[in-house]
Parts: structure tokens; C-alpha cells; sequence
């Protein structure tokens, strides 16, 4: 069974700030990618401030929260069939949609842990953004300055459902999060001897803090 490694509180800090965008972002649906994160920062400010306590005792709470907003502003089924790739094809619609349950609820515990550890200065979404391959794609860079002073990029990759942008990607600090979840994929398929069943039942990924921390090309 594939284990997950321990994580820093830094790399909680990262995924924990960009979920924080996210949160704030189905108000503003119909603007444009990039003023729709920018326009969700003065509100995010508000989102955990002076709840930190409430929501560390309270973690079935904050991860009903997280379930609400990801909800909106993810496109979970078409992030699921990137991550299994090449296998997408010969599976199942029964075992393409547990899939994506199981990894969606690795993503909300590890968000919600994070949500009540995370600290930061500023958070800035940058001024010139570069434009997506298609109309229908975007990105949005922003960068997370942390207590420190250390600059964190975040890039956000999303797509056009219809007529509301959806999150399909994150890089945070140069590691694509989506490429790195379709390696793990490929590789539990190739360690379960292409057993869906398997791989879905213990499907537990990696990412490590060191990675993160040293970050991408």
C-alpha cells in the first residue's frame, strides 16, 4: 500500500492559501480568470481570521467548508481523468467515479489540515499574465510571500464549462501538482498489476516536502 509521506507545515501553508482563493472565488464566476482571483484576495482576508481555534476543534466542519467551496470552483471529474490517463480509457464509469471521490477526499484532508496552519504576509496576483493555449483555457499566476519573505509562485491552470471557469490545474512553487498525481497513478497502476479495483481502494499519494520546498523547473 502506497504510503503518504510526513508533510511540512510549510507545504501545508502553500495548498492551505491557494484553497483560501479558491474559496472566495463562485461570487464572482462571470469575470475574467485573472480578476476573479484578484478581486477574491480582499476577501479572503476574512475567511479563517480569528476562527483558527474553532475550526481546529471542530475538523469535520472545516472540512464540510472546504467540500462546499472546492465544490464550485473545481472540475473534479475532468482533474480525475487527467490524473488516471492513459488508463482513463478501459475503465469502468463506476470505477472512473469512485476515483475521483477517493481523490477528492485526499485533497480535503489535506486542505483542511492545512487551512488551521497556514500563515502568510501578502498574497499578489501578478500583472501580466500569460494567455492560455485555447479560449476556452487560462492561467493565473499569483505569487505567496511568507512570514519570511520567501516568494512563493502559485499558477493556476483553468478551463471554460459551460460559461463558468473551472480549476483543473495547480503548480505550486514549480511542481505541477495534476503531472505529479498522474505519475503516482501510473505507477500504483503498474505496482497493482493494472488492478483499478486496487489502486482505487488504497489510493493514497505522495508529495513531498522536500520536492516542494526545493521546487521545479
Amino acid at each position: 500500500m502506497t504510503t503518504v509521506k510526513p508533510v511540512s507545515n510549510r507545504f501545508f501553508q502553500w495548498l492551505a492559501t491557494a484553497l483560501l482563493v479558491l474559496m472566495s472565488l463562485p461570487a464572482m464566476a462571470q469575470q475574467s480568470p485573472e480578476d476573479m482571483i484578484r478581486a477574491s484576495i480582499t476577501e479572503l482576508m476574512g475567511q479563517i481570521e480569528g476562527r483558527k481555534d474553532y475550526f481546529s476543534s471542530n475538523p469535520a466542519e472545516l472540512k464540510r467548508v472546504v467540500d462546499e467551496s472546492l465544490s464550485d470552483v473545481a472540475d473534479f471529474r475532468y482533474i480525475g481523468a487527467s490524473v488516471m490517463g492513459r488508463y482513463f480509457g478501459n475503465a469502468t464509469p463506476e470505477q472512473r467515479s469512485r476515483f475521483v471521490d477517493a481523490f477528492k477526499q485526499t485533497l480535503l484532508d489535506t486542505y483542511a489540515k492545512g487551512l488551521v496552519t497556514f500563515d502568510y504576509r501578502e498574497i499578489r496576483v501578478l500583472d501580466n499574465q500569460s494567455a492560455g493555449r485555447y479560449e476556452d483555457q487560462a492561467n493565473v499566476a499569483m505569487e505567496i510571500v511568507g512570514t519570511d519573505g520567501t516568494v512563493y509562485p502559485v499558477s493556476y491552470t483553468l478551463r471554460q464549462d459551460g460559461g463558468q471557469w473551472k480549476v483543473v490545474n495547480v503548480i505550486v512553487n514549480g511542481i505541477n501538482l495534476g503531472l505529479t498525481f498522474r505519475n503516482q497513478f501510473d505507477q500504483a497502476m503498474r505496482q497493482y498489476n493494472r488492478d483499478y479495483d486496487a489502486v482505487i481502494n488504497n489510493w493514497s499519494p505522495e508529495v513531498g516536502a522536500e520536492e516542494l520546498e526545493r521546487g521545479g523547473a
